[in-house]
Formats: structure tokens, C-alpha cells, sequence
């Protein structure tokens, strides 16, 4: 949910840097906080009441106690993770991604000696690791806070204004669009897995089935960068009042991304039945994921190409619009297909795993589609209109109106 809401800072941010509106990303910025603290406060509960939550579920009382006291040490963790990420989005806005890339290096090499520390050298166990993970989550924003108002972005920052006050309904629905959208997605996958998991020999299943996400995952970092990289080119040149750039820069990031795809998709044919050996040494999950290796290496192609007409819908600011299709094709087409080939055929977890292929086929082409028939000359006016109704004049500009008075 943080993760979707922050995209539409992206958007915001990527589209008043194209403007050359910078003040304002600051504002969007602040807009972004309140929006998100607002509803990660609403959503504490969850946390506090993880435990009898959990047994409502019918979850042993020893999961869903061991489930609760973790639950209570990401508390801290999911309110760092709500201030990284807006940052993160509002520094690559304005592509300053090397940054980024240092902070979050930093906290690595952090986070592997303080993890040994606390676990193993003290003995603190899950509380240790969960001590770890809040302490180094907690340094990268104190290391995004010291560049943000050490004075490393005075166009774009120009310090706390009560104006982040105004206009939030548009940013609050913007962000909750872009939350249900990235939810859907990820879901998606977890649910798969959920039906895996109540099939004969499950235990086989779900092993096999969560080693070829994990693959996926692998080269969806790649893509998701690719994605982000849509999101800022297409927000920027929106902004910039420029459409021919913006499908110029659909075309340079769609066939690299096609390239990307392709040539992880010969590794999984070529490698296929030698995959699952890097990740287990029991022969029946290794034979499940060979018997997956083929369907493996076309979602890995297709993982590498819907992502990035996502990014260019983030940009544009139509996370609505990929919401309802993410509905559409993954939960109306693709769990479906997976629940009655699993269930209903001999195919298992085949079956299930077409089932989440024709799902990400069927997003990829109505995706593309939607890409393909877009007005971008009519997206731009939209932007600029956006950008003026919420346009709000800097500091620098009504202080030589006030010397002149």
C-alpha cells in the first residue's frame, strides 16, 4: 500500500520538475507525508491486533502469538518505510538517483553487521533481527533528511510551508488509486500461492512454486527499474509540454526492455532443468520447478515488458485506469483460469501457473493497447492543467512584488 501511495509523488514530482515548477515538488512532498501518515496510522490496528487476528483466521496460537510479537516491531520499521519511500520518489523525480544508490548501500553494510551483532553475538534472536532492520531502516531516512535539508536540493526544497496543507483531496485520491493498483499486483502472485498450497503434495508444490517467484522477483528488480525510469522520462517530458519525447521514450524503454526479457528468457530454456538445484537438494521440487522451467521463461518475458507500460500510466498519472485493468486480468481472467486447470485437470500446479500467465499476458497487451491509443498531445494538457490549478508561487517569486510595493 506505502509502496503504491508513493508513486503518486513520482508523478507529481516528475511532472512539476518537467515544468520547471520545482518549489512545488517540495509541497507535493509534504502533501505525500500527511497523506501517508495519515492512512498508515489508520491501518495501526492491524498491527497492535495481529495476534487475535491471526487466530480469527485459524492460525495456531503459537504462529499467531510468535506472528503478533513481530508485527509489533514493524511498527516502527513500515513508519520509516513511508518516509523513504516518498523521498525516494521525489529524488528521482528530479534524477538524482545516485544518491539514492549511496544511501541504500550505506544501510546494507549497516544492516549486515548490526543483524550479526544483535542475533548471534548477543543472543537477542527475532527481536534482534527486527532491532537490525528498524535501526538501519531508520539511518537511510536520516540520510535522506540530512541531504534534503542540508541545503543538496534548494530549488526543490524550500522548507516546511502550511501551503502543504492545501488541495490534499486530489493528491489523497491520486494516492489511493495508486495503492489499490500496486496492492492488485502483488497480490496476485500471493493468492496463487494460497491455491498452490491446498493441493495433493502441497508441500512439493508450494516449494517448487515459490522457487520460480523467487527467480521472477529476481529480474523484476530489473524491470521495476525500468519502470521507474518510465515513470520519471514520461512525468518529465509531460511536464515539459513535450509528446513527441514521451513516445520516443516509450519506444527506447519498451525494446530495451524486450531485449532484457529475451535474454533472460534463453537462461530459464537453457538452464531449466538445472534451475531448482541452486535452490534445493530434495529431487521431487528440483524435477517440479524443471516442470515449471518453460512457463518460468515466459513470464520472465513477460515481466520484463508490462511493467514498464505501468510506469508510463504511473507517469501520466493513470494509476485509476491500470487499477480497474489489474482487476480485470488478474482477477476476473487470471485466477480463475489457475483455480480451474489446478483444480480440475491433471495439470496441479501447471495449471495454476498458466492460469497466472494468461493473467499477465492478457495485463500486457490491454496495457499496450491503452499505451498505443493514448493522446499524448491531450495527456499534456491535462498535466499542465493539473500543474496550474494546484500551482502555488514560491518565495522567490513574491519577494520582489513585496520590494517593489
Amino acid at each position: 500500500m506505502q509502496l503504491g501511495m508513493s508513486s503518486a509523488t513520482e508523478t507529481l514530482c516528475g511532472q512539476a520538475f518537467g515544468a520547471k515548477q520545482y518549489h512545488m515538488m517540495g509541497i507535493f512532498l509534504q502533501r505525500s507525508w500527511l497523506v501517508d501518515l495519515i492512512t498508515l496510522t489508520i491501518l495501526l490496528p492491524v498491527f497492535i491486533l495481529a495476534t487475535p487476528i491471526f487466530k480469527l483466521l485459524g492460525e495456531e496460537e503459537a504462529i499467531a502469538k510468535s506472528a503478533g510479537y513481530i508485527s509489533l516491531w514493524f511498527i516502527p520499521f513500515v513508519y520509516s518505510l513511508f518516509f523513504s519511500l516518498t523521498i525516494q520518489m521525489y529524488l528521482q523525480a528530479q534524477q538524482k538517483n545516485l544518491i539514492i544508490a549511496w544511501l541504500s548501500t550505506l544501510q546494507f553494510v549497516m544492516h549486515i553487521p548490526l543483524s550479526w551483532l544483535f542475533v548471534y553475538k548477543l543472543n537477542w534472536g527475532v527481536s534482534g533481527a527486527m532491532g537490525a532492520l528498524c535501526i538501519s531502516s531508520w539511518s537511510l531516512v536520516v540520510g535522506e533528511f540530512v541531504y534534503i535539508f542540508g541545503g543538496w536540493c534548494p530549488e526543490t526544497w524550500k522548507g516546511f510551508t502550511t501551503a502543504a496543507l492545501k488541495d490534499v483531496f486530489p493528491v489523497v485520491k491520486l494516492s489511493i488509486s495508486s495503492g489499490v493498483m500496486v496492492c492488485l499486483e502483488l497480490w496476485y502472485s500471493a493468492i496463487l500461492v494460497l491455491l498452490a498450497g491446498y493441493m495433493q503434495n502441497a508441500k512439493v508444490y508450494i516449494s517448487a512454486f515459490s522457487i520460480c517467484l523467487n527467480i521472477t522477483a529476481w529480474e523484476l528488480m530489473i524491470s521495476f527499474g525500468m519502470m521507474g525510469a518510465a515513470c520519471v522520462r514520461v512525468a518529465n517530458e509531460l511536464g515539459r509540454g513535450d509528446a513527441k519525447a514521451v513516445k520516443f521514450s516509450i519506444k527506447v524503454l519498451t525494446s530495451t526492455s524486450v531485449l532484457i526479457g529475451l535474454f533472460f528468457w534463453i537462461l530459464c530454456l537453457v538452464f531449466g532443468n538445472k534451475i531448482g538445484y541452486l535452490f534445493t537438494n530434495d529431487e521431487e521440487v528440483a524435477s517440479s520447478v524443471t516442470d515449471l522451467s518453460i512457463l518460468l521463461a515466459f513470464s520472465v518475458l513477460l515481466n520484463s515488458i508490462f511493467p514498464i507500460f505501468s510506469g508510463v500510466a504511473i507517469g501520466a498519472g493513470l494509476q485509476t485506469t491500470v487499477a480497474i485493468i489489474n482487476v480485470v486480468c488478474f482477477y476476473i481472467i487470471g485466477i480463475p483460469i489457475g483455480a480451474l486447470l489446478g483444480y480440475l485437470t491433471h495439470l496441479q500446479v501447471k495449471g495454476i501457473w498458466i492460469g497466472m500467465l494468461c493473467g499477465v499476458l492478457a495485463e500486457t497487451f490491454a496495457l499496450s493497447f491503452m499505451t498505443r491509443r493514448t493522446n499524448w498531445d491531450k495527456q499534456v494538457l491535462k498535466s499542465s492543467s493539473r500543474l496550474q490549478k494546484w500551482y502555488l508561487k514560491s518565495s522567490d517569486e513574491i519577494a520582489p512584488k513585496s520590494e517593489l510595493a
